[in-house]
């Protein structure tokens, strides 16, 4: 038996007097849902501004700085979607393992083993093969390195029950490691000038740009998986079986669902869009291995991916939101001598205000 939630029920036909108090309702509720929303994030962007306040700076000035910095600015909407690239792959990261019950807090080390194997591969093949044999074998790669990385703390969840949310933690500081060790070390490249760096890429490996602008191809690319993502998860049995197992995984067990196997398959996937995010981040702007060149993008990631309720769309969204704010920094610290970590202050409040939403709702409906 199927039940309906009040929200989806439909006015009868024929739009009688009942069907169209029902609609009456439903659209209070909506218009009501969407007051209550908005009002929300204006008091988060307001807050922002009392803490800039304290700081001494002008909140309206900073409003400015930070839409001009990220948005208005010639050239600063393409970096803006560039940098979103990594972050929606990494949120997508953790969207999908979201759909089984699973924590995913390890986007950060498959962000930087995806890389590390792209740059592997890319500076391995050299000029040896054609730029889209190269890109697609980099992106092999990094998708391969990445899933494995996610796939040992789901091994070790569904044979040892360890929790993955620490599990996926503590590899992104090995990941780390990983790479720290090969840029000082077997992968110094001899011409850096003793600066800790792999060598870069050459030019037929990286990825072209589009549209005469610093947008490069890897932006069509996190789209496409985007789309596919979005398909498999709701239009596919897998995809609906994730949803049985993170709903009730001992009721999907009875079921006869292999709940192991969905476990594990949904951490490949999601290890492997984080690792596809790295050697994007490599092969469109990057180029090279640095040190922190991906810091902090996964766990900007993980928000995103709460923000967005881990629906694929939402989540690319919030990605593209944070990056807007991480671009806008930049411009606070060069007009007002605002702290970089400024702007953490407004990831945090916009990250805070679903839980203030969703507790407003259960109250007020």
């Amino acid at each position: 038996m199927t039940v309906v939630a009040p929200d989806e029920i439909a006015p009868p036909p024929g739009g009688g007097l009942v069907g169209r108090l029902v609609a009456g309702v439903q659209d209070a509720r909506g218009i009501k849902r969407f007051a209550i929303a908005l009002s929300t994030y204006v008091v988060c962007v307001a807050l922002f501004g009392l803490v800039v306040g304290l700081q001494h700076a002008n909140p309206l000035g900073v409003y400015n700085s930070l839409l001009h910095s990220a948005l208005l600015n010639n050239g600063s909407l393409a970096e803006v979607v560039v940098r979103a690239v990594p972050i929606a792959l990494a949120a997508l990261a953790v969207s999908v393992p979201a759909r089984a019950g699973l924590v995913n807090v390890g986007g950060e080390g498959q962000l930087i083993v995806g890389a590390v194997a792209a740059t592997g591969v890319g500076v391995a093949l050299g000029k040896t093969v054609p730029g889209v044999i190269g890109w697609v074998l980099m992106a092999l790669a990094g998708m391969g390195a990445g899933a494995v990385w996610a796939g040992v703390p789901a091994v070790l969840r569904a044979r040892l029950s360890a929790n993955e949310a620490v599990t996926t933690l503590l590899m992104n500081f090995v990941a780390n490691d990983l790479m720290l060790y090969l840029i000082y070390q077997p992968w110094k490249d001899p011409a850096g000038g003793g600066q800790p760096e792999s060598q870069q890429l050459v030019p037929t490996e990286v990825l072209p740009r589009l549209f005469g602008s610093s947008i490069n191809l890897g932006v069509i690319v996190a789209l496409a998986a985007t789309l596919g993502i979005l398909l498999l998860l709701q239009r596919t049995g897998w995809g609906f079986a994730l949803r049985v197992v993170g709903g009730n995984p001992q009721a999907a067990s009875r079921a006869g669902l292999p709940v192991r196997r969905l476990l594990l398959s949904s951490m490949l996937v999601g290890g492997a869009l984080a690792g596809l995010g790295g050697m994007l981040n490599i092969a469109g702007s990057q180029l090279r291995l640095l040190p922190g060149g991906t810091a902090t993008y996964g766990y900007v990631a993980f928000l995103a991916a709460f923000l967005g309720r881990h629906q694929p769309l939402k989540v690319v969204l919030a990605a593209l939101v944070f990056s807007a704010i991480a671009i806008g920094n930049s411009g606070l610290q060069l007009s007002y001598g605002l702290d970089g970590s400024v702007v953490d202050v407004l990831l945090a409040l916009l990250v805070a205000a679903p839980l203030w939403l969703s507790r407003t709702r259960k109250e007020a409906f």
